[in-house]
Formats: C-alpha cells, structure tokens, sequence
C-alpha cells in the first residue's frame, strides 16, 4: 500500500506538473518572486476561541432531567455548600461550584461568595459537585439521598501541587442563549455602537446578573454612553465576582486618573500588575499613574518593563518614558527615545513637537508651549497604549498581549540559540526533498456575531516539495489531492505554507527579524527558550507575501510572533504568528497562525525530523471570519535521483496531533 501511494504521488513531483494541477484559491498567498524564502504559502483561517471571559454563574434555572433523576421532585431540597481551604475557613477566593446529575448533566453553576454558595429548588437524589478555585486543585465530591429541607455540604481544598493558578471564575462558559447575548453586545460594542448593544446586554444580565463578563461589558456599554460612574459602579460589580479581572482593575485605574484620584487609580493598577505580571497594559497604566504622582524613576521602571514586554505593540509608551527621563535627570536618554520613537511614527505631530522642544540646536518655543506640548504628547500616546482591546468570543489573544511566563533569573543567550536552531533548520534542509503525509481539515465559518456556523471537514493526501535554488532561497510547493471527492478547500481558500513556518530562523531570513530572547518557559512539560520575532522595517519582507486571484498582484506580509526552541536539542516545536498590522488594502484584518511540531523518524534515511503535527489558522478577510484546524500523519519520505526514481521507505512512522 505504501509502494502504491508513494508512486501514485511520484508522478506528481514533477514541478511542472505540480503548477498544472494545483488550483489555487481566489486569496492565495505567496512569496515574491525574485526574493522570496519560499514560493507558494497560503496561511487563511478564523476560529472560535474559547469562551475566556464568558463564565456563568448562576446558570438559569435548567430544564427538569430526562435521565434516571427524570421522576424526581424539585420541590423542598435545598444544598448549602461551604468551600473550605487548608486552614479549615471559608476561601477568600471565588470558586465554581457546579452541580452535576449522575448522568453528567450540569443541573446548576454558581460562585461562591465568602465561600458559600447554595442551590435552591434541587430534587433528592444523588448528585456530584465539582469546584474549581485559584491556586486550589479541583474537587469532585458524590452526594447521595438529600431529603426535603436544607442539606448542608462542606467542600476541603487543597493547594495546587504544581503551583499553577487554577482558571478564574470567568473562564466557564455563560449557557447558550446568555453567551449568544452576550457576544452580539460584545461585537455591537467593538463597533462602537452602544445603542445595538443595550439590549442583548439586557437580556445577558437578566440570564447572568452576577457573571463578571457581562457585568464588565456593561461598564464599556456606559462609558461609550458617556456616563464614568455609572460605568465604574459595573466595573466594581465584575471585581466581587471576579477580584482579578484585569479588564476591570485596569479600566477603574484609567477612569480614576482622569478624575485625578491619583492614589486609587495606582492601588487598582498594582493590583493589576500583581493578577497579571506579563500584562504589559498593566504595567504601561502603573507607568502613567507614578508619572502623575511625580515618581519619575518608578515611572521609568515600568514603562521599561512594558516596552519588554509589549515589544513593538507598546511603542506608544515611548514619549511617557521619554517625559520619565527627562523628569529623572536623564536627558541624554530621552531624547533619544524620542528620536527613535519620532523615526518610526513621522505622523505624530505633538510627539514632534516634544522632541523639538528637549533639542538645543533646535529653536525653542516659549516656555508655556514647551510644557504645554511636553505634557500633552506622553498623555495621549499613553491613553493609546492602554486602551483595552474588548475580548473576542473567537479569536485567540494576540501574541504580544501577554508574554508566556518564564523561569526567573535564568539567563539566554540569544545567540546562541538562534545558532543552533539554524543548524535544526539546516538539518531539515538537507534531509527533506519531498514528503506526504494524511491530512484532516476542520473547518467553520465565523458569523458576525462571533458564533461558529456548522463546521466542514475534509480529508487530503498532502504532497511537499522543497527546493534550495540557490543558497538561503526556496521554493516550497505544495499539492492537495481530495480523498473523498473533488470538492475543494472551504470558502475557496487553500491554507498554505505550514511546513515552511519554521523556516523564518534560517540565517539569511533571521536577519530580516528584530529577535529576542525572553527566557526559558516550558511547551507540553518540556523546557523551551522562548524566542519572539518581529519583522524589521528597514529590511525586505521575504518572509510572506498575499496574492489575490492567480495572476494578480503580490502583497508582502509583515508577520511577529514568538517561537518555543527546545533548550537540549533546540528543535523548534511551537511557532505563533500574527500581522503586524492590518492590512486595509486587501481586506485583511486577522491572520493568527499556531504551528506544533513534532518528530518524525524515518527509517530507511535513518533521520528524524521535525514536522507539523498539528495547525490552528484564523483569519478575517473581506468580511469573512473562518477557523480551520489542520493535523498530519502518516508522513512518508521521498528520496528522488536522477530518473524521479521514489525509494520505498522501509517503515512509516505516523505524526499525532496534540489537541
């Protein structure tokens, strides 16, 4: 069988006919072609993300059990539950308490409060409860025979033996129709348009008045309608039911300091930075309060810290850090973070202004126009580096909102494994000439409100050719043949250029990224020096390019993203890429992309290599939201002489994908 496929596919190899029967989609991307690492590359896709901040709590009453519980009564039993930590009080955290038949069926959810919740209305069976609470290892306790009247319930937990924080209370899913609510309020007020949100808000918090998601949208809901206190009274209502939620601490810290409640505003934005030390939003806010309160040099050290954190995305910090500097004593730096902010953003006139004021051989204005342009400039640029982007009920965050943790005081050398990693990507240059694998697509329109329509599948025989044309330039090509019938990609959109993601650390395409190291974090248990990467203005994009219909014009992609490197082996197991910025001229608003590899091991050339097990793809062009999840196996190695001759691999070892 193997033989039979491996032939089948030879006649396929050949480059010519490899052009000839591929039919690329309407939007295909590709490379340019006099500089270009690869030649062929369609990244295209959408997704629903998980539910982040949409929890429930408490759920709506459900409908009565079809299950053996079916001819109970839900009359007369009530279940008072107390969730107790190690110290035997109630926990002071929030907890997710859910009430679940025998046949798994969730009956109720709730959240305690001062660690007790209570389910009223329950018939008397048998249930199970299952908690979940920060930093505590998740419980799961039977109950058996409640009786009519108030049973009572006492929940022991325990701290979480890998030091992880368990996911918040908002991380539960809202039930159907309050979720559905919720996300059209949601995409309503993304859109700026409060009036079309007002109502499903309504009707999401009539379902789920204590759900801190809803009650956080309503805070956004009212301050689009110009109303702070109101706005800030829902915001203070998300943080009783969910005291971290950085969303809230970082939006009453911003409402705080327009009010010139100084003091506050830096109490709520520390307590951002403390539920979210990688959030820099959270410390650029901390930034701009020690700014406000005239403490210059821990204004310095936190907007530091976002820049490293924020990477490009935070750049708008720059002018604050510049007034910081100045404020310090150090007007040699800032003038010349100015400079350098000024070079990249021509188009900011007041940062302009700024930076002509703090130069000697420029003409200086009065002095009230100096303050007056030296105060505006870093508020304003702040207000736009904070501004919180709304939660997506489909979309993954960007990868530069938050930066995965690592280990605290261990060293990267950048260098050094940018080195190594290379000499993988070598590795895999030289030992691949042609490959196939199985491939299975899921796949499924996002609709305007966020919600995922019925999803498609589809099943390949997936065919990869690489090419070395000449040294640090290839081609990578790629065929699709339909197992089941003719049909063609969803949507019309071929996903493309998933073998070659890992291709950006080659070294003469590395040296068109801006790369740091940020440490050493972990992938799936393993240690992995994280590696972010950004595409660098002032060298060609030969990275990516989109092109729309088969012989239209090529537009070049500029991609960021960060990168997980093995710390032994330095194999490149996780790459993560997003846009660096919209691309309004062709309609191209979101292309998010996550790529795991994994090793493959192939007998007859004796090599292992690492390939892709597994891709997610979201993406948002003209208007159309779509999701795909790829996964790969049985990966087969061609080895090609001179007479297309293929060698029949002695062993096929399959890929797995790791969900």
């Amino acid at each position: 069988m193997a033989r039979r496929v491996a032939q089948g596919q030879s006649r396929l190899l050949d480059r010519d006919n490899i052009k000839r029967l591929s039919k690329l989609a309407e939007f295909v991307m590709v490379f340019p072609n006099k500089k270009h690492l690869i030649s062929v590359a369609v990244l295209f896709c959408t997704a629903s993300l998980p539910n982040g901040v949409f929890a429930q709590w408490p759920a709506p009453r459900p409908d009565p059990p079809t299950g053996p519980n079916a001819g109970a009564s839900l009359l007369g039993t009530s279940i008072d539950i107390e969730v107790r930590g190690t110290d035997g009080a109630p926990i002071e955290v929030l907890a997710v308490v859910r009430l679940l038949a025998i046949t798994g069926q969730i009956l109720r959810q709730g959240v305690t409060v001062g660690g007790h919740t209570q389910f009223s209305g329950v018939a008397a069976s048998s249930y199970t409860i299952q908690v979940a609470a920060p930093g505590y290892e998740s419980v799961a306790r039977e109950i058996h025979g409640h009786s009519s009247g108030v049973s009572r319930v006492i929940i022991d937990m325990h701290p979480a033996s890998d030091g992880l924080t368990i996911a918040s209370p908002s991380q539960i899913l809202l039930a159907p129709k309050a979720q559905k609510e919720l996300g059209k309020a949601l995409e309503a007020l993304r859109a700026n348009k409060p009036e079309q949100a007002r109502t499903h808000l309504e009707e999401a918090y009539r379902k789920a008045p204590n759900h801190p998601g809803v009650n956080y949208l309503y805070g956004v809901y009212f301050l689009q309608m110009k109303d702070q206190e109101k706005a800030k009274t829902y915001w203070s209502k998300t943080l009783e039911f969910d005291h971290n939620n950085i969303p809230a601490l970082l939006s009453m810290s911003e409402a705080l300091m327009q009010e010139q409640r100084f003091p506050e505003a830096e109490t709520y934005a520390k307590r951002a930075v403390e539920a979210g030390p990688n959030s820099w939003r959270a410390h650029a806010i901390l930034a701009n309060v020690f700014l406000k309160e005239g403490q210059s040099e821990n204004a310095v050290k936190e907007a530091d810290h976002t820049l490293r954190l924020g990477h490009g995305q935070a750049a708008s910090i720059q002018p604050l850090l510049a007034q910081a500097l100045s404020e310090a004593g150090d007007k040699e730096r800032a003038e010349k973070v100015l400079e350098e902010y000024v070079r990249d953003h021509p188009d900011d006139a007041a940062v302009r202004k700024q930076f002509a004021s703090m130069r000697p051989t420029q003409a200086v204005n009065s002095k009230r126009e100096e303050e007056t342009s030296i105060e505006f400039a870093p508020a304003k640029t702040t207000m736009l580096a904070i501004a919180l982007p709304l939660p997506s009920n489909w979309l993954p965050p960007d990868v530069d909102e938050n930066v995965p943790a690592v280990e605290p005081g261990v060293e990267c050398a950048l260098d050094e494994v940018l080195q190594n990693a290379a000499k993988r990507v070598d590795e895999f240059i030289k030992n691949v000439d042609r490959f196939a694998a199985s491939e299975s697509l899921w796949h499924e329109a996002i609709n305007k409100w966020g919600y995922p329509d019925f999803p498609e599948t589809r099943q390949f025989d997936y065919l990869v050719s690489i090419e070395q044309y000449r040294p640090g330039y290839f081609d990578v090509v790629e065929y699709r043949r339909n197992k089941d019938s003719f049909a063609q990609f969803p949507g019309g959109v071929e996903t493309r250029g998933l073998p070659s993601m890992a291709l950006i650390f080659e070294p003469n395409n590395a040296a068109n990224f801006a790369m740091s190291c940020e440490g050493l974090g972990q992938w799936n248990g393993t240690p992995a020096w994280q590696v972010h990467f950004r595409q660098r203005p002032d060298k060609p994009n030969t990275t990516r390019g989109y092109r729309v219909g088969e012989n239209g014009p090529v537009y070049p992609v500029a991609l960021r993203g960060r990168a997980w490197i093995t710390a032994g082996s330095y194999q490149i197991v996780r790459v993560e890429t997003d846009l660096v910025a919209p691309m309004p001229e062709i309609r191209l608003l979101v292309d998010h992309t996550i790529v795991d590899y994994g090793p493959v091991k192939f007998k007859n050339r004796d090599v292992e290599m690492w390939l892709p097990q597994s891709a997610e793809v979201y993406s948002d062009w003209r208007g159309k939201r779509m999701h795909r999840r790829h996964s790969f196996s049985n990966y087969v190695l061609f080895s090609v002489d001179e007479k297309e001759r293929i060698s029949e691999p002695k062993t096929e070892t399959k890929g797995h994908m790791n969900d």
